[in-house]
Formats: C-alpha cells, sequence, structure tokens
C-alpha cells in the first residue's frame, strides 16, 4: 500500500450522493444505522465552533454518555461540522441526539439578541433548524464519507492536509493512507 499526502489539488474523493438536493423531511428509521451527518450553524461566518470547542466537545461528549452511539468520524470547522456515526442495534434516533447536543451547546453559550421567532420556539438562533443526512449503505460509502470528513478543511482552504487541521478525528484515527 503505498501513502501519499493528500492535498486539495490530488484528493480523489467525491460523494455521488452528497450534491444531490435535500429530499422531504420525513427522516428514514434503520436501527443500528451508520449516518454522515452535515450540521451548521445560522451565521455561515461565524467561527463559534471552533473557538468554542471545549463547549462543542463537552456537549457531545455528555449526550453520547446518556444516549450512546460510536462516532466513526467527525471534523469540525468554524461553521459547520461533519461526522458520521453508527446507531446502537435496535436504536435509530439520531435526531434527539442532534437536538440534545445542540441544546447544551447553544445554553453553554453567553445570551444574545435573539429574533422573536427564536423565543417563541425557544431556540438561540445558532444553528440552522434542521441538519443533512444520509444513511450509509456499505462499506464503501462508509470508507468515503469518513474521508470526505477527513478532507473538508483541505477543501475549504483552512489546512494544507487533512492532518495539519487540529479539530478532525483522523489524530485519533492515525495516519491516512490514501490509495
Amino acid at each position: 500500500m503505498r501513502t501519499n499526502t493528500l492535498t486539495a489539488d490530488n484528493h480523489p474523493l467525491t460523494l455521488p450522493w452528497f450534491s444531490e438536493p435535500m429530499s422531504d423531511y420525513i427522516r428514514p428509521r434503520f436501527p443500528g444505522a451508520c449516518v454522515f451527518f452535515t450540521v451548521t450553524l445560522a451565521n455561515r461566518r461565524s467561527d463559534l465552533l471552533t473557538r468554542e470547542i471545549a463547549a462543542l466537545r463537552a456537549a457531545v461528549r455528555r449526550t453520547k454518555t446518556e444516549r450512546p452511539f460510536t462516532i466513526n468520524a467527525w471534523v469540525v470547522l468554524p461553521d459547520h461540522m461533519h461526522c458520521v456515526w453508527t446507531l446502537p442495534e435496535g436504536d435509530c434516533d439520531f435526531s434527539t441526539r442532534w437536538s440534545v447536543i445542540k441544546a447544551r451547546f447553544s445554553r453553554a453559550m453567553p445570551p444574545a439578541p435573539r429574533r422573536a421567532s427564536h423565543v417563541a420556539r425557544r431556540e438561540h438562533g445558532i444553528w440552522q433548524r434542521r441538519f443533512w443526512e444520509h444513511h450509509l449503505r456499505s462499506d464503501a460509502d462508509k470508507s468515503a464519507a469518513i474521508r470526505y470528513c477527513w478532507i473538508n478543511p483541505v477543501k475549504h482552504g483552512l489546512a494544507a492536509r487533512p492532518e495539519d487541521w487540529a479539530y478532525s478525528s483522523i489524530h485519533r484515527d492515525g495516519p491516512v493512507h490514501w490509495p
């Protein structure tokens, strides 16, 4: 197996389903599924996620303790994050997990002015209301989604190589061997 340094210019990764338009908001329910997520801040110019990484990690850690799931990959960028989770057998409730993570993170932030619509819904206005998810149905899909997480900081010009980005599970999972 060859080991190459992956850069924005030579990465071969594309996710064929990632550019598809989001369908309706009825979430599929596959217990024990492996799922790729994109979760985004309401303000796409914000750096809140990386600036407040400790609060995000605490929210994820506590939620994971109460409602277990396996983190296969995770990358946090300033205004959005991508991750791949595997839910426990018999469990398909990732929506509640995301709701709890977002709420805990939001409550950890200092109070800020909010729109009336956010107050009425008891929201802080930090997050986009929805998230994007894709169920991974094969090992090839799962591998592609994990690599997409890792290359994303390079794609956005935030790092020269995936391993240069501090907020990535690539550091937990060791060196990457690209074909």
